[in-house]
Formats: C-alpha cells, sequence, structure tokens
C-alpha cells in the first residue's frame, strides 16, 4: 500500500472524504462565511479562536491565520487574541498557537 502526501489537511480529506470536501466548496464557503451577519474579518478572529481551543494548532490553524492576515486581522490582533485565550484555553494551547503562528506568518507585519 503505498501512501500519497498531501500539501493540507483539506487535500487529504478531499481525497479520504469527498462528500465532506463538497459541504465544505458547496456550503461552508459560498454560504456560511458569505453571510452578511459577520464580517469576513470577524469570521477569522472567531474561525482562529476555536482552532486554537479545539487544539488545531498543526493542521488548521495555518491556513486560518493566513486567511485572516488577508481578512484584515492584524498580527497585533492576532497576539492579543492568544493571550486572551490563554487563560480561557489555557496556557499550553496559547503556547501552541503562537508557534504556529510564529512558523506561519514569520515577520509579516499586518
Amino acid at each position: 500500500m503505498s501512501k500519497t502526501n498531501f500539501d493540507s489537511p483539506r487535500e487529504a480529506a478531499r481525497a479520504f472524504t469527498p462528500k465532506l470536501a463538497a459541504l465544505v466548496d458547496d456550503v461552508l464557503f459560498p454560504q456560511v462565511w458569505a453571510d452578511p451577519a459577520l464580517s469576513p474579518r470577524d469570521r477569522s478572529l472567531v474561525t482562529v479562536a476555536a482552532l486554537i481551543v479545539g487544539g488545531h494548532h498543526h493542521d488548521e490553524l495555518p491556513a486560518h491565520l493566513r486567511r485572516a492576515v488577508s481578512n484584515g486581522v492584524t498580527r497585533e490582533e492576532l497576539a492579543a487574541t492568544i493571550t486572551h485565550l490563554s487563560f480561557y484555553a489555557g496556557f499550553p494551547a496559547a503556547i501552541s498557537a503562537s508557534a504556529a503562528a510564529q512558523s506561519t506568518l514569520g515577520d509579516v507585519q499586518a
């Protein structure tokens, strides 16, 4: 049995669970992310927070940190969000998220 390498968790999920991928492609992004009740910037902050709390530091968090920056969230706001969450999600989650953010964003000034 050969192992296939994927560049992202979403690609791996798409290969293994195409129906799940269809929900992401057909519902999550075009409907949920497009809902005007929250701005893309606010959705990004909520999503980053949920991923940190859920411990998803190595799979989905890097992609959503980049998306957050492209949606107008600054590096300072992301750092403040991580610091704030340390009191609710725990210091290990915050430290792991900080490391993921540094690795993903480096010295990018958003």
